[in-house]
């Protein structure tokens, strides 16, 4: 696979900068007429990757949220959503649906709902160092 296009985004780790996220990333796959479904799902499983950073990686402070999204040659796009906050202790353990680690109104479904949405999910980290999650997904527009 040979990267095509790609872009970079450095976003304060702030809930009004989760739409922003969402959009930019869904404006540049654009130019592979992505059907409508596709373009939902990729909104989704981004929304739900920035804020994980936003409400666990750090907590009651600020800091940065680090977008890159590749497109590949194969019509491939990649999402590589990362921080640099807390790390998660136990990945296999957060990526069950229902687990959280903050309760309330939070329902532990976020990388549940990245996995139904994405055909492939990855995620990295290390505590106190950060995570990082990839998003991957087939368009199946122009081809």
């Amino acid at each position: 696979m040979k990267i095509t296009n790609q872009m970079r985004l450095t976003l304060d780790s702030r809930s009004v900068n989760e739409s922003f996220a969402r959009v930019s990333i869904c404006a540049f796959v654009a130019c592979l007429d992505p059907t409508v479904e596709e373009i939902s799902d990729i909104k989704t499983a981004v929304s739900e990757a920035v804020t994980n950073c936003i409400v666990h990686a750090y907590k009651e402070e600020l800091g940065n949220i680090y977008i890159t999204v590749a497109i590949y040659d194969n019509n491939v796009v990649r999402i590589k959503i990362r921080d640099k906050g807390c790390g998660i202790e136990n990945v296999e353990q957060a990526m069950e649906p229902l687990f959280t680690t903050v309760g309330g109104e939070r329902a532990g479904l976020g990388f549940a709902v990245m996995e139904s949405f994405m055909d492939k999910v990855k995620v990295r980290s290390k505590i106190n160092s950060g995570t990082c999650v990839t998003l991957e997904k087939h368009i199946s527009g122009r081809e």
